[in-house]
């Protein structure tokens, strides 16, 4: 990232500083200091400790309340999120429908092409509700605009293979006709945003399709607020999805990941959902799954993220995300038979067949190895799982069968019998007979109860929650909890948090924050208001981190080594002063209330390193930055009036983009 592309919302007289800032910060990251093991944490730093490591960051007033209540009864109260009060999470969340819809509502509601080719061949009914009826028309009129597209560049490469070099081609009647059309549009938006909310939108569901979509290409980014500012939830999701109402579903999720880790009161739970989610990794951008990983995350990760771990084994087994992300709902057994051609031949989502009719016996190969490979590999034994590639094979023979049932309208898990691999199989010498669906229930036993596989979670948790080189007595005594409580997460969770090695004083601070983490823990620490948690995903984004958007099966490291460098720590800074500017859209932050009542840059810097970083500062950072306090953009002191108050907004990002904050 070269300097210039760098945004300092401080004027550029910080730009050096920020970058001897940075710079002095990866050295920080990426040096462990040395500690004594057997030391433990003092009251004040097992609050911070617990905050940090339990939650995605301490609150304003969050040290007060944990140090009132006790420590350990705080993480008890967290362990049982059920016991908890999240009611105010609940109201933000309410005008994102799609987050309540059953999978096939979300399909009828925001339409997948496949959906809206069947409309615009009269295969499927155009809907009568008149909201969804506009979402419908506008798809259908943009497929065929890229229908007539295409027929105009293969009629125009024929008038060029036919034309003379003496000939001219015509004017393109087409860019002249969207040209008017955008310049309409243009008018059209003005005159729109003059009309109160209601009356604004029931004037967009007049505009024929064709001015819709002109309407909808012109209102982007602050335009397309404006046009949206005031209405209701439906009304806004409908114009949205009039522009692509697959992405409004994605939109919602990922903003309803933001603003669950901010504000909810249940924040064990969300870390663990959010680890399971990323252990359980589906990529939301491969087809289907833009419209599945709501279901997936709601009904399959959410509700088993503290239960036993071979329930939810099972329930991402059987998850329609998961089945079409690793292709596991095409997988035919070789002597199945759809593979033989034989009976009545299975269908896939699409209607179409599985596989041709073939002579009898005669086989195909429509074996899939994607999940059996990853579910040994990724989810329950480890690459180092002792498994062979044999192993693999066998595993994918047991799930063969485990599909969708039409995944492309929304439809469930589903068994068909039909596609499953006859036979017994043998897996890790234990041989399951021949039983159907229950091949993959008595698989995904066997893997639940290894002892690899609990050795294999609990390093995964110690990793997250301790360091990402957690002490081996540690992870061997909560691999025997995890053996012993038949897999209980909330019990392998306690051994961990009541251990000696987690309140150690090499934990402390031992694990640098993840750009989710960082940018979520940035918002809550500042007690800043999020109204919009789009720009907030668009960061993460540019960080790396795009929320349910990490492509391989892996998920996203929770290791210093991935995201410390250079150019990402700018990255963090440059956020973090945004965010003390006021400059991040969507967000508010009130500055002034960090530090009340400070006249003077270094007391306010003493102010807010104990709200952000609960005063727990080392000497180098607190000097560091308190040298940037000589910037008069900064201390105000030599502006023309005198008499004004320090810009605390950029103290704050300094000490936001400081290594103790990219530290948990």
């Amino acid at each position: 990232m070269s300097r210039r592309a760098i945004t300092l919302p401080v004027g550029r007289r910080l730009t050096a500083a920020l970058l001897l800032l940075a710079a002095f910060g990866a050295a920080q990251l990426a040096l462990a200091k040395k500690k004594s093991a057997s030391a433990a944490m003092d009251a004040q730093k097992r609050a911070s400790h617990a905050l940090n490591r339990l939650t995605f960051g301490p609150r304003p007033r969050d040290y007060e309340r944990i140090t009132k209540i006790g420590v350990d009864k705080w993480i008890d109260q967290q362990l049982h999120p059920e016991r908890i009060d999240d009611s105010a999470l609940d109201a933000r969340l309410a005008s994102f429908r799609t987050l309540q819809m059953p999978t096939r509502e979300i399909v009828e509601n925001f339409p997948n092409n496949e959906l809206i080719r069947q409309v615009a061949n009269g295969k499927a009914p155009m809907p009568h509700d008149p909201l969804l009826r506009a979402v419908y028309e506008a798809q259908v009129q943009r497929l065929e605009d890229k229908q007539d597209k295409k027929a105009e560049a293969a009629q125009g490469a024929a008038d060029n293979s036919a034309a003379t070099d003496s000939e001219t081609m015509p004017a393109d009647s087409v860019h002249q006709r969207k040209r008017e059309a955008n310049q309409a549009a243009s008018i059209h938006l003005l005159e729109l945003l003059d009309l109160p909310p209601d009356q604004r939108f029931q004037a967009v569901l007049k505009l024929s399709p064709e001015e819709q979509r002109a309407l909808s290409n012109r209102a982007r980014g602050a335009k397309g607020d404006a046009l949206l500012q005031g209405m209701n939830g439906q009304e806004k999701e409908t114009l949205r999805a009039m522009n692509g109402p697959e992405q409004v579903v994605v939109d919602e999720l990922m903003q309803a990941k933001l603003l669950r880790a901010i504000y909810s009161d249940r924040q064990l739970d969300e870390v663990m959902t959010d680890f399971w989610f990323n252990h359980f990794n589906v990529f939301i951008n491969k087809g289907a799954d833009r419209f599945l990983v709501t279901s997936y995350e709601r009904d399959v990760i959410r509700p088993h993220a503290l239960g036993k771990f071979e329930d939810l084994l099972v329930a991402t087994a059987q998850s329609p995300a998961m089945l079409f992300y690793l292709d596991n709902w095409l997988s035919v057994g070789p002597d199945s038979d759809v593979a033989l051609g034989i009976g009545a031949n299975a269908r896939d989502g699409y209607g179409r067949l599985l596989h041709p009719p073939k002579a009898k016996n005669k086989k195909s190969s429509g074996l899939n190895e994607n999940y059996g490979r990853e579910l040994m590999e990724l989810h329950t034994l480890s690459v180092n799982g002792g498994y062979t590639q044999k192993d693999v094979t066998e595993m994918a023979k047991v799930f063969t069968g485990w599909t969708i049932e039409q995944p492309n309208h929304g439809g469930g898990f589903h068994f068909e019998p039909r596609m499953h691999e006859p036979g017994d199989k043998t897996i890790l010498g234990h041989v399951i007979h021949e039983n159907g669906e229950k091949e993959g229930l008595e698989a995904l036993h066997l893997l639940a109860h290894n002892p690899k596989t609990a050795h294999f979670i609990s390093l995964k948790l110690a990793t997250r929650f301790v360091s990402d080189n957690p002490p081996p007595a540690l992870v061997d005594r909560m691999t025997q909890t995890y053996l012993k409580k038949d897999g209980d997460i909330r019990e392998v969770l306690r051994t961990m948090f009541k251990s000696k090695e987690f309140w150690s004083e090499d934990s402390y601070r031992a694990k640098v924050k993840t750009p989710f983490e960082f940018v979520v823990s940035a918002v809550r620490a500042s007690g800043a208001q999020v109204d919009d948690a789009r720009q907030l995903v668009g960061t993460l984004n540019n960080m790396g981190m795009m929320p349910y958007g990490m492509l391989p099966p892996t998920g996203y490291s929770m290791k210093a080594e991935t995201w410390v460098n250079s150019s990402a720590l700018l990255a963090r800074m440059n956020f973090a002063l945004n965010l003390g500017a006021g400059r991040v859209r969507g967000v508010t932050l009130d500055a002034a209330a960090l530090a009340p009542r400070a006249t003077d840059a270094e007391p306010a810097l003493t102010l807010m390193e104990a709200s952000l970083l609960g005063g727990d500062v080392s000497r180098q950072t607190h000097d560091t930055i308190s040298k940037q306090l000589e910037d008069p953009q900064i201390s105000q002191r030599r502006l023309d009036d005198p008499s004004r108050p320090p810009n605390v907004g950029a103290i704050a990002g300094l000490i936001l983009g400081s290594p103790e904050f990219q530290k948990r």
